[in-house]
């Protein structure tokens, strides 16, 4: 199997220029769909947007008509097809669009010939499959669907080089590692450091965690995401993830990526050189910005975000993480030195857990109570195509749900 890292912060790249970038943007409704949508809004003569995928968000599909008409849109809920088909003919009449039904037709928008860059920011390990495809079918790949390589990212390193295309994460720290990366030799990074903010829950007793509700587990201090990894913040599990993504994207031992509390969110990530150097992307946090740099890379775009200004900030904080109070990220270490199947089993408990907790079916406690067990419970076998990782993160999904039903 290859050792290649699957981003490569190469400085032979020619800037685009004035190329048109072709974009299929999947999980086109959340908060990086949206932010792509503000990109596009803001520079129509950069992008052409060809295909959209959601799951049922009729509405913030519709938003997209606004601004752009895609040829091809995917609603992975058949029902929400069928509405935005009806709303496209009455708000859109004459619009040449092909709305598809099922999770099915995600591979096929991904491999379109006309479509060169695609944007993967679906929810959970039901990005795996299309990101995959994407970078099989030498598509620039904008990741912002962490799971998909902490399930997958030992396939997809596998991958041919000559045949696979091109990944830039957008996830703010692994967007900050990679800028920062650029122009470096690897032969001179130390460590890699990833930046948490430290979620909703840093400075919370941990004797009153059992009480913490789903409520105020979404109430995130710096960031506004999707539910789910609004509580892997606040679980700091989203973190445990972070480590193993930065170790298949950058091809980095474990033990050399480390993780630092930030509760100001204006570090994003930094590297360690073997000189005792630090490089760090710094700027107010805003995703727009890894969105803009992973769609332009390498090339930049002027982004009228919020400047920040250091004489504005008090100060800067950086602490290490409690593992006692923050488990998780315990867990997700021990799971990707455990080997490559470990990952899946993590990934997979997790979202079971996480939503049983949104569902009240679990106390935030119960999160990682539930990722041990599946953890414990798995034994190694080998990894060799998408279909074992779908068979192991199924069959972990029914161990979770299992476990919660006989211990809560």
């Amino acid at each position: 199997m290859s050792t290649q890292p699957v981003a490569r912060w190469r400085n032979d790249l020619d800037p685009p220029g004035d190329e048109v970038r072709n974009l299929a943007v999947l999980g086109a409704t959340g908060s990086i769909g949206g932010g792509v949508l503000d990109i596009v809004r803001r520079f129509p003569d950069r992008f052409r947007v060809l295909a959209l995928a959601a799951r049922s968000n009729v509405q913030r599909i519709l938003d997209w008509f606004d601004v752009c008409r895609p040829a091809h849109v995917v609603m992975t809920d058949t029902e929400a097809a069928s509405a935005l088909a009806d709303q496209v003919r009455r708000r859109c009449p004459g619009a040449e669009v092909e709305i598809h039904a099922g999770r099915e037709s995600l591979i096929e928008l991904v491999t379109l010939p006309e479509v060169d860059t695609v944007v993967s920011a679906m929810v959970g390990a039901a990005g795996l499959d299309p990101t995959y495809e994407a970078l099989r079918h030498g598509k620039r790949v904008c990741l912002a669907n962490k799971e998909s390589l902490v399930i997958g990212g030992a396939l997809f390193r596998a991958i041919p080089d000559h045949q696979r295309g091109t990944l830039i994460p957008v996830d703010s720290e692994h967007s900050a590692l990679f800028q920062t990366l650029v122009g470096e030799s690897r032969n001179a990074v130390r460590r890699l450091w990833l930046t948490a903010s430290g979620g909703p829950f840093l400075h919370r007793d941990p004797k009153t965690f059992a009480a913490i509700t789903p409520e105020e587990a979404l109430r995130h201090p710096n960031w506004k995401m999707g539910p789910k990894i609004t509580v892997d913040s606040a679980t700091l599990i989203n973190k445990g993830l972070e480590v193993i993504e930065a170790h298949f994207l950058f091809d980095w031992p474990v033990r050399d990526i480390e993780v630092v509390i930030h509760p100001q969110s204006i570090v994003h990530s930094m590297v360690e050189f073997i000189d005792g150097s630090f490089k760090a992307q710094l700027s107010t946090p805003d995703m727009r910005l890894p969105i803009l740099y992973a769609l332009t890379y390498p090339r930049r775009y002027p982004l009228d975000i919020p400047p920040w200004r250091p004489w504005q900030q008090e100060k800067l904080e950086f602490f290490p993480p409690d593992l006692n109070r923050f488990p998780c990220l315990k867990l997700a270490r021990e799971a990707v030195e455990a080997g490559p199947t470990y990952p899946i089993v993590l990934n997979a408990a997790n979202e079971v857990a996480v939503q049983a907790f949104l569902d009240t079916r679990l106390p935030f406690t119960g999160i990682p109570e539930v990722i041990r067990a599946a953890l414990e419970a798995h034994r190694p076998e080998p990894l060799t195509d998408l279909e074992d990782v779908r068979r192991l993160d199924e069959a972990a999904r029914r161990f979770s749900r299992r476990w919660i039903g006989t211990h809560t």
